[in-house]
């Protein structure tokens, strides 16, 4: 599992190991109380065969933060094809951030056992170390380019959910035939009607800032975003003014059996995380 220490990956690891599954843990801090992680780096191929060494499951989630993660990852595929990975769960974007994205996703649909999960915009956005969760500790604002765009917004707990399901399907399933799945919460919310939730039930007063394209890559710059990445993201945030993003599926119910989490679930339970304490 590559990305096994960020934030699904932590979740899927928890959810697979509690079904009894052995998981190994790729990524570039492994974690050393545990003996099933490795030290793996998208960009030194190196570190790859440890990885994927009798693997037969894979989820995949690329390189944070890069504006063409294609670049890594493709080879990445071809070796595990090679070492006959049957299936691999690639953790995408609703939105093709990167020029490339389409690229990769269908490469990895096209290959037998390779599916797509492409979840909307993360809740877990709201809090830090995101670039929104800090404006909101530290200025009490969401700067956003999106205007009155809506977005199905989706707990990463649910996303972890239905890629353990996944993993754990039956390959022979009838489902097994469905190669890309849209992940999103139970209704699509805009950013205004986000903070008005925040700032009700975390007791966090909220504003939202709205701003244009140009202004908003420029703040995300300002915390650590690549130009080129911040350029990206800011239009593809922009875009969402269209109401592209204002989509809402059934694939976490059809996946794990459940209803998706709401956003008002989600804030009761991260209360804490808007606190002056976290900050």
């Amino acid at each position: 599992m590559t990305g096994g220490t960020g934030k699904v990956g932590r979740e899927l690891v928890t959810l697979l190991r509690g079904h009894g599954v052995p998981v190994r843990v790729a990524s570039r801090a492994p974690v050393a109380e545990d003996p099933d992680s490795v030290p793996f780096d998208w960009f030194d191929r190196g570190t790859h065969a440890a990885a994927l060494d009798g693997q037969d499951r894979i989820f995949l989630v690329t390189p944070p933060n890069s504006a063409d993660p294609a670049d890594p990852v493709i080879p990445f595929l071809d070796e595990a094809h090679r070492r006959g990975v049957r299936t691999v769960v690639l953790l995408s974007s609703a939105v093709p951030l990167q020029p490339r994205a389409p690229e990769l996703a269908a490469r990895v649909r096209d290959q037998s056992g390779g599916i797509v999960l492409r979840p909307s915009g993360f809740m877990q956005n709201f809090l830090s170390p995101h670039p929104v969760g800090r404006q909101i500790l530290r200025d009490g604002e969401i700067r956003t380019a999106s205007g009155a765009g809506r977005m199905g917004w989706i707990d990463l707990r649910d996303i972890a959910a239905c890629a353990a399901a996944l993993l754990l399907a039956d390959r022979a399933a009838p489902q097994a035939d469905q190669r890309d799945y849209l992940l999103t919460g139970p209704r699509t919310l805009s950013y205004v009607e986000a903070a008005a939730i925040i700032s009700a039930t975390a007791a966090k007063p909220v504003r939202v800032v709205h701003t244009d394209e140009e202004a908003l890559a420029a703040d995300l710059q300002t915390v650590g975003f690549s130009a080129e990445f911040a350029a990206i993201y800011a239009r593809a945030e922009a875009g969402a003014r269209s109401g592209r993003d204002d989509v809402v599926s059934t694939a976490v119910p059809d996946l794990t059996g459940r209803p998706a989490r709401t956003f008002e679930q989600f804030v009761r339970d991260h209360a804490a995380g808007w606190s002056t304490a976290a900050a």
